[in-house]
């Protein structure tokens, strides 16, 4: 059993294959937390749960003079503000009479064969026999507000999650002035933290630094996960690497606003609070209402970032991604974007796909433009109709031609926005976000629509669905390009204006089931702006997500190292974009570009008409090689060879088949040298006593050598040169 239970004890031990976590009720009905590590078999852990009388650390009322026991210096599993802890919490409470806090006490378990399921949100599925759960029922006795702690134990992927309902049982109404989602508390305060901060163009940069005493926080407040920072973090050892140390890492499945702060208390005991962001959050929960909190999805380990990424790689594939094209190949794309931009009609679209098509492509898909007035980027956002003055022919009659060709047909869409200059807005002025009585913060001359609101997700839905059933599209990129300000909803009293931020998250949830549900063989790829809601929410919808709005080939390698601590390779999108690049001006090997991009799920985006026949030729081979390779890159393990962040000479990373009969080294020399360094790059996860022949030589070598000896890299090359190594086993 994965979850088991000493009702003697009152002790929760959640055990998967390699790690253990428990808790405890405590004698005064609190919920403590003992251990979170390495596996730990059939021990009882609650004498890790020590306490002595600290001055200014008071205890509950029930505890009379036992001065021992503090909620300020125990470890909890799910702190609540305004009753004597003073550290970061994960509820704080506002009642009717003005009062704030909570106190939260066991009241019942349940133990099921089954994984948990929250109600309008993503969050990891398994089929039978694949999870079990734990739901901890805890009440605040004087308000009668319930909280529901639930623990969903992936026992052979060594994946625990968390969530939370809380519910209000009372007589009068509560307000949730924050309701995170987990807590991890860890009895050290000599730990690192890890986390991935961005920009536009430049998303999910790793970064680490110390948690310190006091409080690091990792953060978005613009209404989407954001460039700025993921919802992700790492708390390890401080000398942890690829290969070594403990690190423990949560992901949030979430899409919006978010927090993960970390605290390291007076006692060096470090506590991590993973949820919804509480700036501009309130809501409010009449009798009998209850509010779901979105679900952390954590994972240990003792060997280093690399095995931590390969949970976290396998857990999403296996059980949050739900498309079909998890487990089937994905086309090779032809993007217009980068090629034309607003600036092409139906003749030059088909010039186009007929030039991809010769050399090998397989999905053509025509970007931003094609709708209402879009000629540029600040009308016709809203008008989901077909420019005839652009496709003369109609969607249907335009992406007929397409198909005609052989060739997949996909579209660009961006369905939670709304130009002032549309007819959309012009009609439902009311169907954007606004405060009332003041001028809106506007962005490319782009409002948000509001998705709290059923009607404006049902017009969605209709007329985009004509959309996709008149061009019988086969793709659709999801794009979103801007954050939320002035966030007020005309559906939401005054007193829920506070709900209106998660609201409309919920509300692109339910529009995005909608249409994965209705049209369940288009493949589906999230976008906003690049990588601005690169998150596990989206990938529960949407088998991959637009890495970066950044094609530069050299500036990528930063971009999808960072995306790849958390999210598999198969989810990022990747492109072959023109040399100079546009956003860079880098000249790039059209080999290089390819290797980078093949990193990933693999396009082009750049006018392929204009290219030399030896170009072309060179595409050909690349489309052949990636279809080669497309169960290691899409279904292999990923290994990351090298730190980008600090090797400035090269970058590697690696994919391994499952039986680890075949590997793929992929490597960027970055930098030409005078009298060059003989560099080598040192394979990870083969069979040290299996032979492997190198691109196909005649000549093998023992894994063990290519592992622990390497792989000896070229010299002489240019700047950024790509290079790859095909290992495949032969006889021993």
């Amino acid at each position: 059993m994965a979850v088991v239970f000493d009702g003697q004890k009152k002790i929760f031990t959640l055990h998967t294959k390699n790690t253990t976590w428990q808790t405890k009720v405590s004698e005064y009905g609190h919920l403590l937390h003992l251990y979170y590590g390495r596996r730990i078999k059939d021990t009882d852990l609650s004498y890790m749960a020590r306490g002595i009388n600290r001055g200014f650390s008071g205890c509950p009322y029930a505890a009379g003079e036992h001065r021992e026991y503090s909620l300020d210096t125990c470890l909890q599993e799910y702190p609540a503000a305004g009753t004597g802890d003073y550290r970061v919490s994960c509820l704080h409470l506002e009642h009717e009479n003005g009062s704030q806090g909570a106190e939260l006490l066991y009241q019942c378990h349940r133990i099921y064969d089954k994984k948990y399921s929250l109600p309008g949100l993503p969050a990891l599925w398994a089929g039978k026999g694949e999870a079990q759960t734990l739901e901890i029922n805890l009440k605040d006795i004087a308000s009668q507000v319930w909280v529901t702690l639930y623990y969903g134990v992936f026992e052979e992927m060594d994946v625990i999650t968390r969530a939370c309902v809380v519910e209000n049982r009372g007589q009068v109404p509560v307000f949730l002035n924050k309701a995170l989602s987990a807590c991890l508390e860890l009895p050290r305060g000599d730990l690192d933290m890890i986390s991935f901060h961005g920009r536009h163009t430049m998303e999910r940069m790793m970064e680490r630094g110390s948690a310190r005493h006091g409080r690091v926080s990792v953060d978005s407040v613009r209404g989407t996960s954001s460039h700025h920072r993921n919802p992700f973090v790492i708390l390890c050892d401080r000398q942890a690497g690829e290969e070594h140390g403990q690190c423990w890492g949560a992901s949030f499945v979430y899409s919006g606003n978010f927090t993960a702060q970390a605290e390291v208390d007076p006692l060096d005991q470090t506590r991590l609070c993973v949820g919804i962001h509480p700036e501009g959050f309130r809501y409010k929960l009449e009798a009998g209402e209850s509010f779901a909190a979105p679900e952390v999805v954590f994972t240990f380990t003792h060997q280093g970032f690399g095995k931590l990424s390969d949970n976290y790689h396998r857990i999403f594939h296996k059980h949050l991604i739900r498309s079909p094209y998890k487990n089937i190949r994905r086309p090779v794309l032809l993007n217009h974007w980068e090629a034309m931009e607003f600036n092409f009609n139906e003749e030059e679209l088909v010039s186009l796909a007929e030039s991809g098509k010769a050399l090998g492509m397989e999905l053509f898909v025509m970007d931003d433009g094609w709708f209402g007035q879009r000629d540029r980027d600040t009308r016709g956002l809203g008008d989901w109709r077909v420019n005839r003055d652009k496709l003369s022919s109609g969607l249907g009659g335009f992406a007929a031609r397409i198909h005609d060709m052989g060739l997949k047909f996909g579209i660009w869409i961006e369905p939670e926005m709304i130009n002032e200059d549309s007819d959309l807005y012009k009609s439902h002025p009311d169907w954007a976000l606004r405060i009332p009585g003041r001028q809106p913060n506007v962005e490319r001359g782009q409002l948000v629509l509001d998705m709290c609101r059923r009607e404006v997700r049902d017009y969605l839905f209709d007329s985009l669905s004509e959309i996709l059933k008149e061009g019988q599209v086969d793709y659709v990129k999801w794009d979103m390009n801007r954050n939320l300000s002035d966030v007020w909803s005309k559906s939401l009293p005054p007193d829920r204006q506070g709900e209106a931020l998660h609201r409309y998250v919920l509300g692109v949830y339910e529009l995005m089931e909608r249409f994965v549900s209705a049209y369940p063989d288009i493949l589906w790829e999230g976008c906003s702006g690049g990588g601005g809601r690169f998150d596990a929410g989206i990938l529960y919808y949407m088998p991959q997500i637009w890495c970066s709005d950044n094609t530069d080939a050299v500036e990528r390698l930063r971009i999808q190292y960072g995306t790849s601590f958390c999210y598999p390779p198969s989810s990022m999108g990747s492109h072959v974009s023109v040399s100079p690049n546009h956003q860079t001006g880098r000249r790039t090997s059209l080999k290089t570009r390819g290797i980078v991009a093949m990193a990933g799920a693999f396009g082009y985006e750049l006018d392929v008409r204009v290219m030399t026949e030896e170009e072309r030729e060179e595409v050909r081979q690349q489309i052949q090689d990636y279809k080669k390779y497309y169960d290691l890159i899409h279904h292999g393990t990923y290994y990351r060879l090298t730190d980008v962040e600090e090797n400035r000479d090269f970058a590697a990373w690696q994919f391994v088949s499952p039986d680890r009969k075949e590997s793929l080294v992929s490597v960027v020399l970055l930098h030409a040298r005078s009298n060059p360094l003989f560099w080598r790059v040192r394979a990870r996860g083969l069979e040290e006593e299996q032979r492997y022949s190198i691109d196909g030589s005649e000549e093998t070598y023992e894994g063990s050598a290519l592992m622990y000896g390497g792989i000896n890299l070229p010299v002489g090359c240019e700047d950024n040169s790509g290079v790859w190594f095909y290992l495949k086993a032969g006889p021993r």
